[in-house]
């Protein structure tokens, strides 16, 4: 009889040659294990997707209780499903104001106080989230010209692709959205490549796969208002560092900035599949006409998700997980500074988004490979493959960050010796 492992290979579609192949046997908090008394501490959150840690009791409570009731019903926007309610709900609260307030102004003819308000519409991803905030804003402004970031990612599927820079990843599938121009992150004299003619820019408030970078407060908050001077939506990708990961429930808030729309998904389904783009009521009503049903997903708002979105932001907000946030990014940026080893060249991060710097991706893949076998699990990024992905479940306590924070610098070790 053949294995899983070799199941897997033969009939599992790959996305690389050398998949990690860990064969998993069950989850909890910020382990992951397998057989043999093996356990891995998950330094990755599977992605910046557990940020409460793998099944956290509330969520799969809230799952349980709702399998009891119903599971898919009908398309999305279609029955009034409470699991979707509740949670577009409790999201808008979370917004320190309306979004999209500089298309609202009053002076605006086509303002409405009665529906000044945020919506969500969900989805089942990340790329989903981006292609809806997209089409939404090609749709409310009525331009083509969208602008993205040099390094940014914003998912894999043909328009997502086409917002990022990377040729590796973009040539083998070309032709991709036209009308798409970038500039650089942080880069304020690249601003004036906004126009009248320009739908949206779409930003990841902190870059993700570019291996964390923060923005300028003064680049985001000049942004913002080059976009309100031109009319231009300014989506802010929270698909990485939002349900908490910077430390703030969104990443934008650091930035004293209200966006257009927020994209969001990975963490805020507390290990389910769910997206959602939101903006105000009344920027997300032009997608209900000319023609109706302007964006539709069968899946999207799946009540079972619903309800372990909602339990996860229940947990971060009633446990109170952001106020330890900053305690813990200081004690990983001790234990993992340039001073710590001369291996470490930079250390970069804001809350528990980080990102370790070594000389080279070869270096950092020999960590990686001796972290596994200690019994940690690591990444790299897509578009800084020299740097060490750090993005624990926000639930991880000092004492095994001391621990998780020992075997990376263990694993450093092994690497220098066997050089």
């Amino acid at each position: 009889m053949l294995s899983s492992r070799q199941l897997f290979l033969n009939h599992v579609a790959q996305t690389s040659p050398f998949p990690l192949a860990l064969e998993v046997h069950n989850a909890k908090g910020i382990y992951m294990f397998g057989s043999k008394n093996k356990k891995w501490i998950d330094i990755i959150s599977g992605i910046g997707v557990s940020n409460v840690g793998h099944r956290h009791p509330k969520v799969i409570k809230a799952i349980q209780k709702q399998l009891k009731k119903y599971m898919h019903l009908m398309v999305y926007g279609e029955f009034i499903q409470t699991p979707q309610v509740l949670l577009a709900t409790a999201l808008s609260k979370t917004f320190p104001a309306t979004l999209g307030e500089s298309f609202l102004d009053k002076k605006n003819e086509n303002y409405n106080a009665d529906i000044a308000q945020n919506a969500t519409y969900f989805v089942n991803s990340g790329s989903e989230a981006v292609e809806g905030a997209i089409k939404l804003a090609k749709r409310f402004t009525k331009r083509t010209q969208l602008i993205g970031c040099h390094n940014a990612y914003h998912g894999s599927t043909h328009a997502a692709l086409s917002l990022g820079t990377s040729k590796e990843w973009k040539e083998p599938f070309l032709p991709l959205l036209p009308d798409i121009d970038h500039i650089n992150f942080n880069e304020e004299a690249h601003l004036s490549k906004i126009t009248e003619k320009t739908a949206a820019v779409i930003i990841e408030t902190v870059q993700g796969e570019g291996g964390v970078r923060i923005p300028e407060k003064s680049y985001l908050q000049t942004l913002r208002k080059k976009c309100t001077e031109t009319g231009t939506i300014l989506i802010c990708d929270e698909i990485q560092c939002g349900f908490g990961r910077t430390g703030k429930l969104w990443a934008f808030e650091h930035f004293d900035i209200i966006p257009d729309i927020v994209v969001a998904a990975k963490a805020m389904g507390g290990g389910m599949p769910i997206g959602a783009f939101m903006a105000s009521q009344q920027m997300m009503a032009c997608l209900s006409d000319n023609p109706i049903l302007g964006h539709i997903s069968t899946f999207g708002g799946h009540p079972v998700s619903c309800v372990a979105s909602l339990a996860t932001l229940k947990v971060i907000q009633e446990e109170k997980l952001l106020d330890s946030i900053e305690e813990k990014h200081e004690l990983f940026k001790k234990l993992l500074s340039p001073k710590t080893t001369k291996a470490i060249k930079e250390f970069r991060g804001i809350g528990l988004m980080l990102a370790v710097e070594f000389e080279s991706f070869e270096f950092l893949q020999k960590v990686i490979a001796h972290c596994l076998d200690l019994g940690l699990l690591s990444d790299w990024f897509l578009y800084c493959d020299n740097s060490m992905r750090i993005a624990p479940p926000l639930i991880i306590t000092k004492k095994e960050i001391k621990k998780a924070c020992k075997i990376i610098l263990e694993a450093i070790q092994l690497t220098e010796e066997n050089r």
